[in-house]
């Protein structure tokens, strides 16, 4: 067969003349700044970084694109961009897929060569103050969850002691079980002792509490179990000087254009001095929206910033959060259309608030329920998730206040779709009825 001219291969375009590619790796780092330029290489202590930016303004680059390896990538980000460079970081996965390259300079000049092509997309990678806040925040979630397995540690202490404190109690690090806890530690071992101070609003009798806390008291279960206690406490005191560094944080943004009156918080709970910090730098009251915490919104803010311009539409942030199919089409046929994973921080946060919505009385949770009964449980999670994503999208991008339309929205749509089709059907059967005179009947009727 005769090869058309379309076919033939093509030169591909130059798109950034003077663009450079770093291979990143934990001991040192190789750049190529083109094809006229040597591949150096160069250390990963910071004086050799110095030099490396040296010497690519020497060789006239400006922008440089750079692969993801693990954390090594940071201070090489952060160097360049001080000193005026386009950085554009590159997922791996995204340049990788041609075989044959199994060197790091050839890897550096397979780099240069794609985004000298204007093939890369960088990754997204929000202003350096928002950086400072989310990395505050990610330590904060990190001290979180040591807290849990503690928490977890303390309970499967006292369950092998055969101690049911759990049972009797909602909340194992709650006044009650916090006080009970307390008094075991500090030596207390009488069952009615310990069951004295319990609160009087537990929902469990004072026979169940004694029950509950005769035990087996053992050495060397009771010294794990001091031990995580000291430990929970210790952990504690470090999150709340990691609030302190974050409400510091956040005085340093600056006020938002056209502020203006704070609505009252929805829940007293939502109404804390984040909340009013976070209404002051957006300009806006996210935790209006159902389901957003002001913790939420905070975790939120910190991993995409305030600036919703770097994303078109709101679909674009939902599928940039991964909460929308991937729809695979080969030969006109759908392959599949299940969601990518991800390990989104912010995804995280949206799929936990639309998990909360089950029974909630309003909007998304009606919405979460007519899904969950139709396609299951976490479809519904991952669409009301997509759902939430939007409306925090255009709120935060227009400054529009939230107002919820109603959990009976649904029910009414569905309404006017089944009226207008019995219109049109009777329509084709030659009977033209006047919507205007049709009348509702009575609940008493119906």
């Amino acid at each position: 067969m005769r090869r058309s001219k379309s076919s033939r291969p093509r030169k591909l375009r130059v798109v950034n003349p003077h663009g450079a590619g770093i291979d990143i790796g934990s001991r040192e780092h190789y750049v190529c700044a083109g094809d006229e330029q040597p591949v150096r290489r160069f250390s990963c202590f910071t004086d050799d970084l110095r030099a490396m930016s040296a010497w690519l303004k020497q060789c006239g680059v400006t922008t440089v694109a750079m692969e993801a390896t693990g954390v090594y990538w940071i201070p090489v980000y952060q160097i360049l961009e001080r000193d005026g460079f386009e950085v554009v970081l590159v997922n791996a996965r995204h340049f990788k897929n041609v075989p044959g390259r199994k060197s790091d300079v050839q890897d550096c000049e397979w780099l240069q060569h794609l985004h000298e092509c204007g093939l890369l997309a960088g990754s997204f990678r929000p202003s350096d103050d928002v950086v400072v806040l989310r990395s505050y925040m990610r330590h904060r979630a990190n001290l979180t969850r040591e807290a849990a397995q503690h928490i977890q540690r303390m309970q499967k202490a006292l369950d092998q002691m055969n101690v049911h404190l759990h049972k009797v109690v909602e909340d194992m690090m709650g006044e009650t079980g916090t006080a009970i806890l307390r008094a075991i530690v500090n030596g207390e071992r009488d069952p009615r002792t310990l069951a004295e101070l319990r609160n009087y609003r537990c929902k469990s009798r004072q026979d169940e509490f004694i029950a509950a806390l005769t035990g087996d008291w053992r050495d060397e279960h009771l010294f794990c179990l001091t031990q995580s206690w000291t430990i929970y406490h210790q952990l504690q005191d470090h999150i709340a000087a990691c609030d302190e560094q974050i409400a510091r944080c956040c005085t340093a943004f600056s006020e938002a254009d056209r502020l203006p009156e704070m609505p009252a918080a929805k829940a007293r709970k939502q109404d804390t001095a984040l909340r009013r910090e976070l209404f002051r730098i957006v300009g806006v009251d996210l935790t209006a929206i159902d389901s957003m915490s002001p913790d939420a919104v905070g975790r939120i803010l910190s991993e995409v910033g305030m600036d919703m311009t770097k994303w078109p539409t709101a679909d674009h942030f939902a599928s940039w959060l991964r909460l929308c199919p991937n729809r695979r089409v080969t030969g006109g046929r759908v392959h599949g259309s299940r969601t990518l994973p991800t390990r989104n921080r912010a995804t995280e946060v949206f799929r936990k608030c639309a998990e909360s919505m089950a029974r909630s009385q309003c909007f998304f949770g009606a919405f979460y329920r007519r899904l969950r009964a139709r396609k299951g449980g976490p479809y519904a999670i991952v669409a009301t998730a997509a759902k939430i994503a939007k409306v925090f999208y255009r709120v935060l991008r227009t400054r529009t206040p939230y107002r919820d339309i109603g959990k009976d929205h649904f029910d009414t749509a569905h309404r006017q779709r089944a009226i207008h089709g019995a219109l049109k059907r009777l329509k084709a059967l030659g009977v033209e009825i006047d919507i205007a005179q049709l009348q509702p009947v009575s609940d008493a009727v119906r």
